[in-house]
């Protein structure tokens, strides 16, 4: 028998803490697929560090939602017991990560962006989300860093390694665009001091995007479309699958306890 979803009261601080634990237990889960994989053992174990500090984001996140729901979800319910379309991440989180160049300009695009986020969530007026920010920024530090190293060596490495940055620099661009956009829920949120406009973060964005890409002598593209709907429930036909891997115990022995 499996288990059957759960009902969730999308309030707008609900949902706008659900969308920030969904981007990081998505990224983080499709970090972990690199596990036995990574192109060197010091790196597999960079990339599990990493996708763990982003399921500990997503765990407390997710019980800070549950606790302002009131509704008896929890944790695992929300991440386990969830259908795709409840799911508010950034469709960017969700794509496969093809090659090790695809994953780590994955990587580079969120992290320079979260660690920008987090640290201008510090002065939330909701200490919950403020002490939230205070240690995800310094794992997120860490991520540009180390996700920025490698854009740098793939982009003035060799004939092959530059192909692979420069195209997946091409293929991702176009999903860097949500990361900056607000719906009326978050901007009342927003106009309460209790989150912070991701607009004003783009322009710092865009520094540190370019310089790291400038230095890894590859180029950004021209293009200004975006794609748009995972933070409204409209994601890629590739988080279904991936959702069906990360919920397949929980939801064939409901309430199993270990």
């Amino acid at each position: 028998m499996s288990a059957p979803s759960i009902n969730v009261s999308e309030t707008p601080l609900v949902l706008y803490t659900l969308r920030r634990a969904d981007d990081a237990l998505i990224l983080g889960h499709r970090l972990s697929e690199w596990c036995g994989h990574a192109p060197m053992l010091e790196e597999d174990m960079a990339l599990a560090n990493m996708g763990l500090d982003l399921l500990g984001q997503a765990r407390e996140l997710y019980t800070y939602a549950a606790k302002v729901e009131g509704k008896g979800n929890d944790e695992d319910k929300f991440a386990y017991l969830r259908d795709v379309v409840q799911y508010r991440n950034l469709l960017l989180m969700e794509l496969p990560n093809g090659d090790f160049a695809r994953t780590m300009v994955r990587q580079f695009f969120y992290a320079a962006f979260a660690d920008l986020y987090w640290r201008a969530m510090m002065r939330s007026s909701d200490a919950t989300l403020a002490a939230i920010a205070a240690k995800s920024e310094k794992e997120s530090a860490y991520h540009l860093r180390h996700s920025s190293e490698w854009i740098v060596r793939l982009g003035d490495g060799t004939e092959e390694s530059h192909a692979r940055a420069r195209a997946a620099i091409d293929d991702l661009w176009s999903f860097t665009g949500e990361m900056f956009a607000v719906d009326d829920a978050e901007r009342a949120l927003i106009d309460a001091g209790v989150a912070i406009d991701p607009a004003g973060l783009k322009p710092q964005w865009l520094k540190t995007v370019a310089g790291v890409v400038a230095e890894a002598t590859l180029t950004l593209p021209k293009n200004d479309w975006m794609q748009q709907g995972g933070r409204v429930g409209r994601h890629s036909e590739h988080l279904g699958h991936l959702l069906s891997e990360l919920q397949s115990l929980q939801r064939s022995f409901p309430a199993a306890t270990w």
